[in-house]
């Protein structure tokens, strides 16, 4: 029942960022602490890691468990994402968990509505382009044509254009090493000896396998070794060497380099991820284990120049490296020349050997230091470790022998049958008894769960059953019954209420006197049989030792057969306690039961550290820690509150090492400390492998690391602290002992060792496999399955998990029906992202809208630039911080862009250090993050969807980046099927898999939840039902969603779900009709005429016939272009094209609106100009209570409102754009054509539109920006005609930017300047579309058609008052310097405006 499972991984992405606090030390959890034996808890989680990998779907535990084990084992399983549950009484009660079974999926009611400007919008489109015959066959699901690159002869997929792989290179014969200080150590190392074997094994094998103890210079060694006998042997080599991690890549190749007295670069250098130091004479390159998957997504032939690849560290089993050797086996076959060196400490060598056959197996030793190993009952006992809880412990123990010596004196008293009156007294004196009571109440708060009912007595009624026990025992005193059953029958005292001296109950006395008949009415009463006495007694040890035949036969019928199950749990521990003397496991005893081990105990660290420094003279310290809260907390109380260390800081140096740390800190760790300073090294396990600290004496083990482990079935994932793999002990332990012997602190049990794995779980059989999977399809033949490749692994993953994550790659339209790579799929598996963030890319590219994308999902691939820090103090004001970030837009996703936006400024202005910590964010995530966009839109440069010039330039692709509704229809795109419904009804927010689900702790809308205090209130508080996130992770109870953003129904319906759906997608509604309602004409129902819109299983929207259509085809349009696009990136857009994307921004920026969401300006620009003290200035308008327009207005001014009302200059306002809309309606007027709803105003003469109508007048969206443009004119003559008239008319060049602009819901206003004037003449907003007709007027020839303007200010504005200000979007030339059409930043416009109300001294409403 109980197995062997789980245990070390390498620590997640975001492991750093991980929330934690405890009362003593350190968790990744709020959970409450449970004290239980440690043998308990190790059965418990071998069972539970069995389960996890098992194909058993329920398990059963026996009902030996205590209440506490069984609150353990509740808060274990459901950290899986299990379902627990407990049923049964008494000794009945078992406890039982299984899996989720996510069939059963909820399906939300999901009405949706569009605005009338929404519907206008999408009808016109289709009245000038309809869907054409071929655009609904492209997308019908059985034509393979439309997505696959088979389809596409002449568009050939480049396999050498994959991003961020190997340079090409030819094996050359390497130069001789130059002389090297190093020299002397290097001859030093135990590998040394062993040169000739290891050459010879490698020239005889194609695989070999070493496995050499820690500090045998393997890492560093054997590469060399094959560089000096190819330059011996005048033979030309290429050597790639892999490491897990970038730094451990950096650090060897340095160390490598400098052995050979070179510099990084030339025969030595390194490539990781946007970062490389080669050049054409480097013959040895060390790189990550990515990099090297990246270059043989070129084909096999990228290794047909290479001689030697090493595989270093490949204990840890990441990933990356199980599925580096998949193909490493296949093309081994295809290049003989090439040799495959495995390399690690700990090496499962039985596992390789079947792998790769029979291969030569070497082992090196070790440094010659010996290191002294110390686990926690030595440590405990060395530092005679003693705390408040253990003090408690101690307290308690004492009460219960106490306890255990009154119930010995009771049985003495029986057998003997000579109770004096002396002893009587003093046994139930009542005085005594008081004390007793008083004395054992913290005992019993301890005890709640396992002395039920105690706790809650009064004391006359404990003193009554004290009595009754006693009495029944020592005297058979049967009357004492009668007093015994009213007490619980009629004062609700608890059936196993135990004696407050000798915890026996009334059952084990009426056993050990044999009182049969009041023993049966105990049991149906409820009386538990495994209760157990101070002594360790139950009712029937009672019987038994007082020879009561009949009532061992009555008990033991009662009894089920549990012993078995106890047995069965001793058994799985593996030794380790029997071993131990009694004072250690009395020791280990007393601590387990004070302090919850799934916690860092931080205390005992501090005791041991300072035990080593006031026992020692020098030798540095290494502390391994799971994560970076710990190492946190732990510098803090080191540097800061531990007066013992804080007031002597000048003996001590502090060093951090983890994942997202500078190369140039790492390296200040490495350098030994002064004279009589003691160097402290606090890191995470990247300290473990190829890292290596010459001068540390101390290590200090947790025994934890952080695991992030994927759920394939409910698509959640779990970062958890979990114990390491006994292949890590032994990792962690050679840290130490380099320069002398030194000793290993193991903050773990002897038992708990014994117990660990062998080797971590492969993190292949616990990662998401999509983006595996879609390498699987170049790396892999054609013909070769997914499933069927990856099953070659050295440990497949589940064919399950394979699954699913292929199914999820057809879902986001990467693989066909036919498991084909699309031209979707090619591009994301050329991308340096995860597929689903680079599918949003691509989609930011074709929507325009690319700058704000890149950033986001940048961010998100690689980690939370936010820092939560551990105290709680600063915790609210670093959440503040980051909910300032989110303009009020409810978007995690916008706190993350801003956040990047304001850093680029704050660095750009030199004080990005200070901003990173007055905003709580990690410097060297944010330069991360930064190389990572410029690798991203660098290869999209390189596959054509961004071009040096021309269309789909960089100013093309983010035409809309400033517009927030554009912004979030990528990320939908891109996030799908990562969706949350929000009931507003019952205030449940539920998802595809998951019946409930809360926000996560760090999303801003979790504060908004906390504000409200109640998510009944939040949920309703929420303007839409839509919610997207970007990963569902589980606590101990509850899946949480975190980085979310509120979206709308319409951009769900458009943008999520596959690209492909049947023609039965669309349908009327089931409900729609019935056959027993008879046919009524003149009924105006809006339920009679539905349809349903079907995106997938889950997503059903229901809406009006008639406006579903509408939607369906908006849809396949986008779609249709989406593909087109994608298939080929860099052909010219045509006028349809550009009239879908205008089409889409219109609709989704009137919905927006509808929904009361605003819209933030500045997102767009690169950097973004804002401080992070400016918070959001407006809030959230809902535009449906807005007053109305008055609708008995006549025709001609039905559509018209006074321009003073529609704009205002907010000279405030430094991060908002100066222009803002307001008093507008969405509703239409009544007098107003159907096809129009709301529409800006036009001149008082100008007539109002009409479905005959010459003027068409442009419905405004309230989430219109402000776009500013400058027109030059030849002569003054113009710009009079102009004022008069109200009408304007530029270049066909110039027509298009605008009618792009006004089209996509931008304000759009025009400065004008006569050529030569040294002014501008004054501004005018843009009130219609440009018309075919012209104007004869002009005095110039070549002018477009004439649209309508009307005129702002007419007043002159000197050049000499513009001299400050200067046009980012201009080369940073003065805004004076402008050509016609020339467009202005917003910001500058805003103050160009202001310009003209200070000179004219009146405020412009």
């Amino acid at each position: 029942m109980l197995s062997a499972a789980g245990a070390s991984q390498k620590p997640a992405k975001n492991q750093d960022m991980a929330v934690g606090w405890s009362p003593r030390g350190s968790s990744t959890s709020d959970s409450k602490e449970i004290h239980i034996d440690e043998e308990v808890k190790i059965a418990v989680n071998l069972s539970l890691e069995r389960f996890r990998y098992s194909e058993q779907k329920e398990m059963e535990f026996p009902p030996s468990f205590s209440s506490t084990e069984r609150a353990f084992l509740h808060r274990m399983a459901q950290s899986l994402g299990y379902i627990s549950k407990s049923k049964g009484k008494g000794p009945n009660r078992y406890l039982t968990i299984r899996k989720k079974d996510v069939s059963d999926k909820p399906h939300p009611n999901i009405p949706l509505t569009l605005s009338h400007s929404s519907l206008y919008f999408v009808r016109s489109l289709l009245q000038r382009f309809p869907i054409s015959k071929k655009e609904r066959t492209d997308m019908h699901p059985n034509n393979k044509g439309s997505m696959s690159l088979a389809a596409e002869p002449d568009n050939i997929y480049d396999r050498n254009r994959a991003s961020g792989r190997l340079n090409n290179g030819i094996p050359m014969v390497p130069k001789r090493r130059g002389p090297s200080e190093l020299e002397k150590f290097r001859c030093s190392l135990p590998v040394y000896e062993h040169q000739e074997d290891i050459i010879r094994f490698i020239r005889e094998n194609k695989v070999v396998l070493v496995v050499g103890e820690t500090g045998s210079g393997k890492t560093t060694q054997i590469p060399q070794f094959l560089l000096d006998d190819c330059c011996k042997n005048r033979q030309p080599c290429r050597i790639f060497c892999t490491q897990p991690r970038r730094l451990a890549a950096i650090a060897v190749a340095e160390r490598v380099a400098a052995e050979r007295g070179e510099c990084v670069g030339q025969t030595v250098g390194y490539h990781i991820r946007l970062e490389s130091r080669v050049s054409p004479k480097t013959l040895l390159t060390f790189c990550t284990s990515g990099v090297l998957l990246r270059t043989l997504m070129a084909g096999d032939g990228s290794l047909t120049t290479v001689t030697h690849v090493i595989v270093d560290e490949v204990h840890e089993r990441d990933g990356l490296t199980d599925f580096l050797l998949t193909k490493m086996q296949d093309v081994l076959q295809k290049i003989p020349t090439l040799k495959l060196i495995l390399s690690s400490a700990a090496l499962d060598i039985e596992l390789f050997l079947r792998y790769f056959g029979s291969c030569p197996v070497i082992h090196l030793k070790g440094r010659q230091f010996e290191v002294k190993d110390l686990f926690l009952e030595d440590i405990l006992r060395l530092t005679d470790f003693n705390n408040r809880d253990m003090w408690k412990y101690k307290e308690e123990t004492k009460r219960q022998e106490r306890k255990q010596k009154h119930l010995t004196e009771w049985c003495e008293a029986v057998e003997t049958s000579s109770v004096e009156e002396k002893e009587m007294t003093h046994v139930l004196a009542p005085g005594f008894l008081h004390a007793s009571s008083c004395g054992d109440r913290d005992d019993r708060d301890l005890n709640k769960t396992s002395n039920k009912g105690t706790e809650q007595l009064e004391p006359w009624l404990l003193r009554e059953m004290d009595s009754c026990i006693s009495n029944i025992f020592l005297y058979e005193d049967q009357d004492a019954f009668s007093q015994l059953f009213n007490l619980i029958l009629n004062e609700n005292v608890n059936v196993d209420s135990m004696h407050s001296e000798t915890g026996a109950t009334a059952l084990m006395v009426s056993a050990g006197r044999g009182f049969l008949m009041q023993m049966q009415q105990l049991l149906i009463m409820g009386a538990n049989i495994n209760i157990v006495a101070s002594n360790g007694w139950t009712a029937f040890d009672f019987a038994k030792h007082f020879q009561q035949t009949d009532a061992m036969d009555l008990l033991r019928s009662s009894i089920p057969l549990q012993k078995a199950s106890n047995l069965e749990e001793s058994a799985l521990m593996q030794g380790g306690g029997s071993e131990l003397s009694t004072e250690n496991q009395e020791l280990l005893k007393l601590y387990h039961h004070s302090f919850d081990d799934q916690f860092v105990d931080l205390d005992l660290i501090m005791a041991l550290l300072y035990n080593i420094c006031s026992t020692t003279s020098d030798g540095a310290v290494l502390i391994f820690l799971p994560g970076y809260d710990e190492i946190v907390s732990l510098r803090d109380r080191i540097l800061f509150d531990d007066k013992r260390f804080s007031t002597h800081s000048e003996s001590y140096q502090v060093f951090t090492l983890h994942s997202d740390m500078q190369t140039l800190d790492q390296k200040k760790a490495m350098k030994t400390s002064p004279p009589g300073v003691r160097k402290i090294i606090l890191s995470t396990n990247i300290a473990e492998t190829s890292i290596t600290i010459n001068d540390v004496v101390f290590v200090i083990d947790s025994g934890k690391v952080k695991e992030k482990s994927f759920d394939p079935v409910s698509h959640t994932s779990t970062l958890k602290t979990v114990w390491i793999s006994k292949a890590s002990v032994l990792q962690r332990k050679g840290r130490a002992g380099r320069c002398r012997p030194g000793i290993c602190f193991h903050l773990f049990s002897r038992l708990r060792f014994n117990n660990m794995l062998e080797f971590q779980v492969p993190q292949l059989l616990r990662m998401p496999l999509q983006e595996l999977c879609l390498q699987t399809k170049l790396l892999a033949p054609s013909s070769c399955p997914v499933a069927e490749f990856l099953s070659k692994a050295p440990q497949p993953p589940p064919a399950h998990a394979i699954q699913s994550a292929v199914q999820m790659l057809k879902t986001i339209d990467a693989l066909d029906q036919y498991e084909d790579l699309t031209d979707l799929g090619y591009h994301l598996a050329d991308l340096p992202v995860e597929p689903h963030l680079g599918k949003m890319v691509l989609c930011a590219v074709v929507l325009k809208c690319l700058d704000p994308i890149l950033t986001i999902a940048c961010t998100l691939a690689y980690r939370d630039p936010f820092i939560l820090p551990t105290e709680s103090s600063q915790k609210r004001a670093a959440l503040n911080c980051r909910k300032r970030f989110t303009s009020n837009t409810f978007s995690d996703h916008m706190a993350l862009l801003r956040a990047f936006q304001a850093w680029q400024k704050a660095r750009s202005d030199g004080w990005e250090r200070s901003f990173c910590q007055k905003n709580f964010l990690s410097q060297a995530t944010m330069d991360m993050i930064l190389g990572m966009r410029t690798q991203l839109l660098g290869q999209l440069r390189a596959i054509g969807f961004v071009r040096a010039r021309g269309g789909s330039d960089i100013r093309d692709v983010n035409l809309n980046s400033e517009n927030w509704a554009v912004v979030k229809a990528a990320l939908v795109a891109g996030m799908y099927p990562n969706l949350v419904h929000v009931n507003k009804e019952t205030s449940v927010l539920s998802s595809n898999r998951e019946k409930k689900v809360h926000f996560h702790p760090t999303s801003i809308l979790s504060q908004l939840q906390f504000k409200e205090n109640s998510q009944s209130r939040s949920a309703q508080a929420l303007p839409t039902d839509w919610l997207i996130y970007d990963e569902m992770s589980r606590g101990h109870r509850m899946a949480s969603v975190r980085c979310c953003s509120l979206v709308t129904s319409i951009t769900i319906a458009i943008f999520g779900g596959c690209a492909k759906l049947p023609c039965s997608a669309l349908h009327e509604a089931a409900a729609q009709r019935t056959n027993d309602s008879p046919p009524d004409d003149t009924s105006d129902s809006d339920t009679e005429d539905l349809a349903e819109m079907r995106i997938d299983d889950w997503l059903v929207f229901q809406l009006e016939r008639e406006d579903a259509a509408l939607v369906f085809e908006l849809r396949q349009k986008w779609l249709n272009l989406f593909i087109k696009r994608i298939r080929c990136p860099s052909k010219p857009w045509s006028q349809r094209d550009e009239a879908i994307i205008q089409t889409l921004v219109s609709v989704l920026g009137a919905e927006e609106q509808e929904a009361g969401l605003q819209q933030p300006t500045g997102i767009g620009q690169r950097p973004r100009p804002m401080s992070s003290e400016e918070g959001p200035r407006t809030s959230v308008r809902n535009y449906r209570s807005n007053p109305q327009l008055p609708t008995n207005a006549s025709n001609d001014k039905s559509c018209g409102m006074p321009a003073l009302d529609l704009l205002k200059i907010n000279t405030h306002s430094r991060d908002e754009s100066s222009l803002v809309i307001n008093q507008l309606s969405d509703e239409p007027h009544s007098s107003c054509s159907s096809s129009c709803s709301v529409y800006l105003d036009s001149p008082p003469d100008s007539p109002c539109p009409s479905s005959s109508g010459k003027q068409v007048l442009k419905p405004v969206s309230l989430q219109s920006s402000v776009r500013y443009f400058v027109m030059k004119s030849s002569n003054i003559r113009n710009l009079e005609i102009s004022q008069q008239k109200g009408i304007w008319s530029t270049t066909p060049i110039n027509e298009s930017k605008l009618t792009k602009a006004f089209l996509g819901n931008s304000l759009i206003i025009l400065i004008f300047s006569v050529q030569g004037s040294g002014h501008f003449q004054g501004y005018a907003r843009m009130t219609s579309v440009i018309s075919q007709d012209s104007c004869h007027d002009w005095g110039f020839m070549g002018l477009g058609g004439v649209f309508s303007v009307e005129w702002i200010h007419k007043d002159n504005l000197s050049f000499q008052s513009t001299q400050h200000i200067l046009n980012p979007w201009n080369d940073n030339k003065r805004v004076q310097i402008s050509r016609d059409g020339q467009e202005l930043e917003p910001l500058v416009g805003s103050k160009l405006l202001s310009l003209w109300e200070r000179n004219s001294g009146s405020q412009v409403q």
